[in-house]
């Protein structure tokens, strides 16, 4: 399972501390931080290399521990400074820091079109005002809503107007955090543009090679469209064995998630590692010959690589691609080799080139996914033993399976709340309509000119994706086949981990004191569940929700919840913002009521506009509210002004005496910048929701 030494595996030992110095850099990335860092480093190294100049003289062997320490606050320096200089924003040329009416851009990847919208990245080169262009660096998100864009590519320069924004933060309780999802990438700004507002200025600009591969790629897709019919089946057949996933439904989507073989759908480690299976045994041959293998080794790697320049070089199949190579090399070429070195050399390749990748959920759960399998696998294989050849192939791949379920369930639950109870079913079960897929999917592109035999790769094609599609979809519906509403904090997401390691090395070790530090892992973090789950089943609060140019409330009452919105359950918005907030509640009873109906309760009742939630009574203020004087103030806690309605708050404080005054964003600018100058000057306690964070109050 592990080295029986850490001399077995140095750039494991060595990696952790430049994996804690990125780690240090993200979360601490301002450029203030740069010059003591590379003080710092400097500093240590010419300190490393006094000690060993004098190694003998200083008696440095008595102090062991010294030079490791030193190597090891080198990297931590070295790693914190590659994040920082990695990130765009810290460039005194980036285009945000210099204003200017127009920029030139450049596209940096493939146009994705999706809902009537195209959206893709772009390198900005220039800033141009009154004519004099500057140059400047950054990345800026574009968007366009132009049935003409269509024909853009990967390498086209364009004009565009410099309005662009920031990107907007989570204005929601556990809404997904898209801002920081796109500071990862480097990306800190978006543009929304219409017809008529850009220019193209060149075409074919970009790296030859990068351009030619996503040409590639998209002739691929275009065969598989000629001889496939089903729409679900083209796009598992794309995304699975070329990386294209613009076509994916998200019913597809959600029955490979659910299922826990979500991973199918990115083109990665495990589909590299079957080509290299195929291309092993093809080139088998080549081992009988002198320089037989060190060719095999060359001709698989130009294969494997030529395969992740067909699939685009996605970054996924590039990581996938690296470590491989790595693997032949080593396997060709050292007698011996720990995996988990390999392992390690290509994280440090990849982290070199891009820090930023350690925050990329597919490079964390790739990456873990692999050493589970190094690591536990051996481990889980040993359980159970079997006299039966073909019963103890079954464990392995069992075993196979629970293993990288395991290394993966914390990180997969702490980023998508759930945990397939199927999973070793499913797992088992797309094993080998997988390996026909690709196989077939493959044979299909290279004889797609040969009338009979492409016809017959692509009903086998397309029936072992439909057949594949149908069983997960009944093993999705299946009676309890997810654990939903998983919302770990990140202590507790680290006791899951410290658990489980701790619990299998105690399987491997047998030390008692890890079995007892195991169970004190389990322990601290069943307690932490338990009281956050007491204290969400106890809590009573309202949620005034930022939706944008629609409305939302919730109302929750330990597991139960009402909610108030024009959104139907389906819409994209409602699953974006409202369902997290629920989820991440504990709320297992929510019902979603229209603003125009009546509801009672025994903790909630609402009359026309008029809502009591145990000791708090919320008015909702729109224009259907008639326009009569009360005999008397109605005193009320929430006052909530929605759907624009023409009114200003010298009005409303005729007939209403309020403690807060809440704004949605389905209010005009005008009326929202009016209703705030407003409660300035009437000393109002106010929030407003448009471009805001939403406002939860708590009830008692």
């Amino acid at each position: 399972m592990l080295a029986n030494h850490k001399g077995e595996i140095p750039v494991v030992v060595l990696l952790m501390p430049w994996l804690l110095g990125i780690t240090l850099g993200i979360s601490f990335i301002s450029a203030v931080y740069l010059p003591f860092l590379l003080g710092a480093f400097i500093g240590l190294s010419i300190v490393f290399i006094v000690l060993n100049l004098n190694y003998q003289r200083l008696k440095i062997y008595k102090r062991r521990w010294l030079g490791g320490l030193l190597i090891s606050l080198i990297l931590l320096a070295a790693g914190w400074i590659s994040a920082i200089s990695y990130n765009e924003l810290n460039n005194r040329h980036h285009f945000s820091k210099l204003p200017s009416p127009y920029l030139s851009v450049k596209i940096n990847n493939e146009p994705q079109l999706k809902n009537g919208l195209i959206r893709f990245t772009t390198t900005v080169q220039q800033s141009i005002n009154r004519k004099q262009a500057t140059a400047v660096t950054g990345t800026l998100l574009i968007t366009l809503k132009d049935s003409a864009a269509i024909g853009l590519q990967y390498g086209d320069e364009l004009l565009v107007p410099a309005t662009y924004t920031p990107i907007d933060p989570p204005f929601n309780p556990a809404e997904f955090n898209y801002k920081k999802y796109l500071a990862h990438q480097n990306i800190y700004h978006q543009l929304f543009l219409y017809p008529g507002q850009y220019r193209v200025l060149q075409h074919n600009k970009g790296n030859p090679l990068i351009a030619y591969a996503l040409k590639l790629r998209q002739q691929m897709v275009a065969k598989f469209k000629q001889q496939l019919h089903n729409p679900d089946a083209i796009a598992v057949a794309s995304t699975l064995i070329l990386g294209y996933k613009a076509d994916l439904s998200n019913d597809v989507l959600q029955a490979y998630s659910k299922t826990g073989t979500i991973h199918v759908l990115s083109v990665s480690g495990a589909h590299v590692a079957i080509i290299y299976f195929l291309l092993q045994w093809m080139l088998g041959f080549l081992n009988r010959y002198k320089y037989g293998k060190a060719l095999k080794t060359t001709v698989i790697i130009l294969l494997v690589w030529y395969y992740a320049m067909l699939t685009g070089f996605s970054p996924a199949v590039c990581r996938a691609a690296v470590m491989i190579s790595m693997v032949i090399i080593g396997n060709t070429f050292v007698r011996y080799i720990n995996m988990l070195n390999i392992l390690a050399i290509s994280a440090f390749l990849l982290l070199l080139y891009d820090p930023f990748f350690i925050t990329d959920v597919g490079f964390q759960l790739s990456y873990l996914a692999v050493a589970g399998l190094i690591v536990l696998q051996p481990v889980v294989y040993k359980w159970v033993t079997f006299k039966n050849k073909w019963v103890d192939k079954l464990w392995a791949l069992c075993s196979v399976s629970i293993a990288a379920q395991v290394i993966t369930f914390p990180l997969s639950a702490f980023y998508f709340h759930q945990f397939p109870v199927y999973f070793l079913a499913s797992n088992l079960l797309i094993i080998i309509p997988t390996m026909i897929i690709i196989y077939s999917g493959l044979c299909y592109l290279l004889f797609s000119w040969v009338p009979i035999l492409s016809t017959l790769l692509a009903w086998v094609l397309e029936n072992t994706i439909l057949f594949m599609n149908k069983a997960l979809a009944l093993i999705e519906h299946a009676p309890f086949a997810s654990i939903g509403k998983i919302w770990f904090t990140t202590t507790e997401y680290l006791l899951t981990y410290a658990f489980l390691i701790t619990l299998f090395y105690f399987l491997y070790d047998k030390k008692p004191w890890l079995l007892r530090l195991s169970i004190g892992c389990l322990l601290l973090l069943c307690i932490s569940i338990s009281i956050k789950r007491y204290d969400l089943t106890n809590t009573k609060s309202i949620a005034f929700l930022n939706l944008r140019k629609n409305t939302g409330l919730v109302f929750k009452s330990g597991n139960n919840a009402i909610i108030l919105s024009n959104l139907a359950d389906t819409d994209k918005n409602y699953s974006y913002s409202v369902q997290p907030y629920l989820d991440s509640n504990k709320v297992s009873n929510a019902k979603l009521y229209d603003l125009k109906q009546g509801i009672s309760t025994p903790y909630f009742k609402k009359q026309g506009n008029l809502i009591q939630f145990y000791d708090k009574r919320i008015l909702i203020y729109n224009s259907e509210l008639p326009n009569i004087q009360l005999p008397q103030k109605l005193k009320t806690d929430y006052l909530y002004i929605t759907g624009n309605p023409h009114t200003d708050l010298h009005q409303i404080g005729k007939n209403y005496d309020y403690q807060v005054l809440v704004i949605d964003g389905s209010n005009t600018s005008k009326l929202i910048n009016q209703l705030e100058g407003e409660a300035k000057e009437m000393h109002i306690n106010y929030s407003i929701l448009k471009r805001n964070n939403s406002l939860i109050a708590l009830s008692n």
